[in-house]
């Protein structure tokens, strides 16, 4: 990665005080003291944290760049180089982490180690002892700066996010099954050098207040994670939502928030919201009292309906009623198991097939057209169905990702049926399966989905609120 550098650079001249860049780590305009006296060149880091497997171990920190500017953090993360004890000026030792990194001066750049520790009350971010100047330089201890000037002015947001390297992450999954999606996203995150942790959500706990709020597991306090990745199994939703809610709480970057998996797990609620949002939909009612059974049937239309369990999932309590006469029996007998339900119209030109769109963020990444086992109207891959690579329309696009958008999901399955009136959204999947898609489609959704969290959580500059007293 760095063969291009000049093993010996030219003479350079150096004051006691010189403008350097890290550009490895993010830091392109930093205040440095020079200090012959000292061995190891140090950087003055805070939130210092290790992570990754043992045989090849990193660590992550933040730094003020700016003296005085507590208000702006830039993360950083790099390669454990090694651990070094280091004895102060004032006789204290230290036990520090020894990280590698390119040193850029003026024109000139070369590799040099560095050592973190937590020094924020000093003026100059960063120490550079004589490893780092070796036969490069000539120190003129009189003077400052005498190296071009470079300015604070860079770590405006948007040139630290198109100039900052993508750095490594720490990735939780929530997760209680070692199925296809789960493991597919702990392979491509490690394959991107990310670490990626697999956390079974029911064994998490929460310490809930409000100057520390933390989340426990196996007795232990969780590490801080960049990203949260939901895979919530629906029959845990309410305790899953709610450790998803204490990470929202610490500031972790939820993939899928709280709000959006509640709200796409209540069928009612979810048909609410695509209707507040103006998404099509088939035409649906739901009521409690038995009395209103004939009135429920003439709200959604004639039959055949499709009569649907507010929990079902996979196409498990989904049933078609063909005739009038069959869609009361139907519910009087959900009823009877003081079971809630919907009923919906049900769309004939679409019936055994559904089209689902995986959206990204604000693009459908991938589509495939799926159909039902032969006699059966559910399209579901769990109910033997089939899938291809389906092209989808303008509007069928735009559809899904406005229906992911009124949940604010950045990962959902959209499913959605060609209807003549245009397309129909039946449901939004918060947690959609990776298999089939990536089978049927060849794409790496897995990668897809990294590309967007990479792109969340890039280390822009952090500026918290002042608080006002």
């Amino acid at each position: 990665m760095h063969d291009d550098l000049p093993e010996t650079p030219d003479l350079i001249r150096f004051g006691w005080e010189e403008w350097v860049a890290l550009p490895d780590l993010g830091l392109p305009s930093l205040r440095a003291k020079v200090d012959t006296g000292a061995r190891t060149s140090a950087l003055h880091a805070f939130d210092i944290e290790t992570f990754g497997p043992a045989a090849a171990p990193r660590v992550r920190f933040t730094i003020h760049p700016i003296p005085g500017r507590d208000d702006l953090i830039i993360p950083c993360s790099a390669p454990i180089v090694d651990r070094r004890t280091v004895t102060s000026s004032n006789g204290e030792s230290e036990s520090r982490y020894v990280i590698a990194s390119t040193l850029r001066v003026g024109g000139n750049s070369w590799r040099i180690e560095l050592t973190l520790t937590n020094r924020d009350r000093m003026n100059s971010r960063m120490l550079l002892g004589r490893e780092a100047l070796k036969d490069h330089i000539t120190i003129v201890a009189t003077d400052r700066f005498c190296q071009p000037e470079l300015s604070y002015d860079v770590y405006s947001s948007q040139t630290v996010r198109t100039s900052a390297p993508k750095r490594a992450l720490r990735v939780a999954v929530l997760s209680r099954e070692d199925n296809y999606s789960t493991r597919r996203l702990v392979q491509e995150g490690e394959s991107r050098g990310h670490t990626v942790e697999v956390i079974d959500t029911t064994r998490c706990y929460m310490a809930i207040n409000a100057m520390a709020p933390e989340v426990h597991y196996d007795g232990a306090r969780l590490p801080r994670y960049d990203v949260v990745i939901p895979r919530i199994g629906t029959s845990v939703t309410a305790y899953g939502t709610a450790v998803i809610r204490q990470f929202e709480t610490i500031g972790t970057f939820c993939v899928n928030g709280s709000e959006g998996i509640t709200a796409s797990r209540d069928k009612l609620h979810a048909h609410q919201l695509m209707a507040q949002h103006k998404i099509g939909m088939p035409n649906t009612a739901f009521a409690s009292s038995p009395k209103d059974t004939d009135s429920l049937m003439r709200l959604v239309g004639t039959a055949p309906l499709i009569v649907k369990l507010l929990e079902s999932t996979q196409g498990k309590g989904v049933v078609l009623a063909e005739t009038k006469k069959a869609a009361q029996s139907v519910i009087d007998a959900f009823r009877g198991l003081r079971a809630n339900f919907l009923v919906q119209d049900f769309v004939k030109e679409s019936a055994g097939e559904d089209i689902r769109c995986l959206v990204v963020g604000t693009k459908v990444v991938a589509a495939m057209k799926r159909t039902g086992a032969d006699g059966d109207f559910r399209s579901n891959l769990h109910q033997g169905g089939t899938a291809q690579v389906v092209r989808i329309t303008k509007e069928e696009r735009e559809t899904a990702v406005r229906a992911a958008r009124a949940f604010k999901l950045n990962l959902a399955g959209v499913d959605l049926l060609r209807s003549d009136t245009g397309p129909k959204v039946l449901e939004v999947n918060s947690s959609p399966g990776l298999e089939g898609i990536e089978n049927a489609t060849k794409k790496n959704i897995a990668g897809l989905l990294y590309d967007h969290v990479e792109e969340r959580v890039r280390p822009a500059p952090v500026r918290r609120r002042k608080v006002l007293g």
